[in-house]
């Protein structure tokens, strides 16, 4: 790989940061703005400001991505995304780091020549999701922080764009955009960029076992830190990144002060740099350096990720204690270098030529006279140009071409000098400038505020079951429109199911790594063509599996895969989507402006708040590839399942290199029981009940339940539920 086809990406929460990043060898900077930033929290960019750096930036021969990698609602859609980025696209703006796929949609079309980087939000997996964010219009995916260095590079055989990856910073303990637990509990979303960091919080945990739940004794101390993860340093094995086809090498901590942006950026600058120059056979990182790292931040010491393991204890902190050492490192200016010649003879224009990177500048400024007393020397005349103060140069080389015997004012030599500058600053910036698009500019002013929908009854009800169990006790149930289960319950339920008119679909995993296996595709095809309807799909990567199958049409898109605005809706049903699920953080209002005609609803269930590629049962007790829970009591008392999903496929013998994830759920299920008027008049197509850590018993009488108020008008029962956010909304 070309040395100038790898770039170092550093952050900025701050202009200050911004030109520490410069200074300490960033090759680009990626920051946010005043709105629609995963990191709401940080000082930010005013648009004076982001325009300027934008500037700066180009003007250094660096590179300046913004951030607007958050969900948008309908009104901020059509109301604000066109005018914030019309003056960044306009001044040269580099590329927009993106999450929503409404966004993303828009993006492109308005704003034409726009770079898109697909953010770690979107939890990009592997190859085939890759593939297909290329085929939408995307320059650059940025992977999932959980993925190994060998998923990275099937990654890039497979698809020509960009690879950007963390290689320092915070880890999340959830997969990035897979995570609703600040949101849930707290109502900041970190989907909005508001994550109040509950993972970093002590948790009392207890083992679950045994097939009626019964905690075990063996309970941990309130002090733990079960999901707070050491951050990730990778100094080590920089050579292996690259070789395997990453090209950004990106540095966590927009939240962070810029002395931690300038130190951190600083080391790796100077390791990329030792790489080339000596090759990854020699590249050795003094102990010093790595001292340095640890002293800037850590929590608990540092780990390389999961470049290198699937996940375990040693990546954990198990505190939230911050630690710094005695560093102070020192903020840099950079300066570009630049060359000139002046020109000054008597009865002539005092003439100024700058050049920068081959690149002119030129300013021809009042008339050079003699000298009628004392004549100005090479010398002062000098110390006079050199004076370039706060600007982003500094000279290289000065040529002055002048007559012994001239007089010339200060304030022309002032003015020679600003001018040209300006001359060359202008041609420098030139090629970055665009127009705006005559295209489309934004979305109709009606659109997302669609009038209620007539109110309707007896909406169709699906259910889903992680558990074969529940399915077997729920599937004979009347009532029952269809059914999303794993492939251990599809096997026994699909043929009774199908002879009485019920729809069948295979709920496919959370997040999917890696290729589905064999022995389960072969049953897909037995089963579709013994009536299976279609898909449950939760990621990108199986969506973009079935759509290369020839399958899309036979997709339902779960909540995780995100249609917050029309915009997204309409980009999932260009892809010929069965339908899409009604998000989880919008409120009844929000989803009153949201065209509904084609997505159901889930109206129960216990709210999946984090998925993870760590394991809480195998850091805190060990491994046994068992599919146990380990329950969380945090400060409140309330206590939170995490399942291990050791077996995504649910395939009896689904290899166990094949990674397996934890799944956190919310300490009360979700329910909309006495709710069903207000949901009758949101015009969705159909409901959904989940079922995921209930007794068998318990769901069916759950059901029964939710079908007496649904479709018999029967008055809700007494029950415990939260209602998310159909009432508060999310920030």
């Amino acid at each position: 790989m070309k040395r100038e086809e790898i770039e170092l990406l550093a952050p900025a929460g701050s202009y200050e940061g911004f030109e520490a990043a410069i200074g300490a060898g960033a090759d680009a900077v990626y920051v946010g703005g005043a709105a629609f930033g995963a990191r709401a929290y940080a000082k930010n960019f005013g648009e004076e400001e982001l325009l300027r750096a934008i500037d700066t930036a180009h003007i250094h021969g660096r590179k300046l991505y913004l951030t607007v990698n958050t969900l948008l609602k309908n009104r901020e859609l059509s109301e604000q995304l066109y005018d914030y980025l019309l003056p960044y696209y306009k001044e040269g703006l580099d590329a927009v780091i993106v999450q929503d796929m409404g966004v993303f949609k828009m993006i492109r079309e308005m704003f034409p020549g726009m770079h898109l980087h697909a953010s770690t939000q979107m939890t990009v997996t592997g190859p085939e999701g890759m593939k297909f964010l290329e085929e939408q219009g995307a320059s650059r995916v940025v992977t999932a922080r959980e993925l190994s260095l060998e998923e990275i590079r099937r990654m890039h055989e497979t698809s020509p764009i960009e690879i950007e990856s963390f290689v320092h910073g915070a880890l999340c303990y959830s997969y990035s955009g897979q995570c609703l637990m600040s949101s849930i509990l707290g109502g900041r979303s970190g989907n909005r960029g508001r994550c109040a960091q509950p993972c970093r919080l002590p948790y009392q945990t207890a083992l679950c076992c045994g097939e009626n739940g019964r905690r075990s004794e063996k309970r941990k101390a309130q002090e733990l830190c079960p999901l707070s993860l050491k951050d990730i340093s990778t100094i080590e094995i920089l050579p292996q990144i690259l070789e395997v086809g990453v090209t950004s090498l990106k540095i966590e901590g927009r939240m962070k002060q810029p002395g931690y942006t300038a130190g951190v950026t600083s080391v790796y600058r100077k390791y990329l740099d030792l790489l080339f120059e000596k090759g990854a056979e020699n590249y050795r990182v003094a102990e010093e350096d790595k001292r340095y790292l640890l002293d800037l931040f850590n929590r608990g010491g540092s780990c390389t990720g999961y470049y290198q393991m699937q996940n375990g204890p040693s990546m954990m902190a198990f505190s939230n204690e911050k630690k710094t050492g005695d560093v102070s490192p020192v903020l840099r200016k950079k300066k570009e270098k630049i060359q000139g010649t002046f020109i000054l003879f008597p009865g002539s224009p005092a003439i100024l030529d700058v050049s920068c990177r081959g690149i002119h500048g030129f300013a021809s400024v009042g008339e050079v006279q003699y000298a009628q007393n004392q004549p100005l020397t090479e010398e002062r005349i000098r110390s006079q140009m050199e004076k370039l103060g706060n600007t982003e140069y500094e000279w290289e080389n000065l040529e002055i071409q002048m007559d012994e015997n001239i007089f010339i004012p200060m304030k022309m030599l002032n003015e020679a000098r600003r001018e040209a500058l300006e001359s060359l600053e202008n041609e420098l910036l030139k090629p970055y400038k665009r127009e705006e698009n005559n295209g489309k500019k934004r979305l109709s002013e009606d659109a997302g505020r669609k009038a209620d929908s007539p109110k309707q009854k007896n909406l169709p009800i699906y259910i889903s079951c992680e558990e074969k169990s529940t399915a077997l006790a729920l599937y004979k149930r009347e009532g029952i429109h269809g059914m999303y289960l794993n492939a251990d319950a599809m096997e026994v339920c699909l043929d009774d199911c199908v002879s009485r008119g019920m729809e069948m679909y295979l709920s496919l995993p959370h997040i999917m790594r890696g290729e589905m296996p064999r022995e389960l595709l072969t049953r897909i095809r037995e089963w579709m063509d013994r009536g299976m309807t279609g898909f449950l799909v939760r990621n990108l990567e199986t969506f973009a599996v079935l759509r290369k199958a020839g399958l899309a049409e036979k997709c339902v898109l779960d909540h995780s895969m995100y249609t917050w605005n029309d915009e997204a809706a309409d980009f999932w049903k260009d892809q010929k989507v069965l339908r899409n699920t009604v998000p989880l953080e919008l409120n009844e209002g929000e989803i009153r402006h949201r065209d509904n005609r084609d997505s159901e609803m889930l109206i129960y269930g216990y709210l999946p708040l984090m998925i993870s590629a760590q394991c809480v049962h195998k850091n805190l007790y060990g491994c046994n590839h068992k599919e146990e829970g380990v329950t969380l009591k945090d400060r409140y008392d309330k206590e939170f399942t995490a399942k291990c999903i050791c077996n995504p496929w649910k395939t009896e013998n689904t290899d166990f290199c094949i990674p397996c994830y934890n799944i956190i759920y919310n300490s009360i299920p979700y329910g909309l029981l006495k709710e069903k008027s207000q949901i009758d008049r949101l015009g969705v197509s159909s409901l959904r009940l989940a079922f995921t850590i209930e007794k068998p018993q318990d769901a069916v009488k759950i059901y029964e339940e939710f079908r007496a108020v649904y479709r018999d008008g029967k008055n809700p029962p007494k029950r415990e539920y939260t209602k998310g956010h159909f009432k508060r909304g999310a920030e």
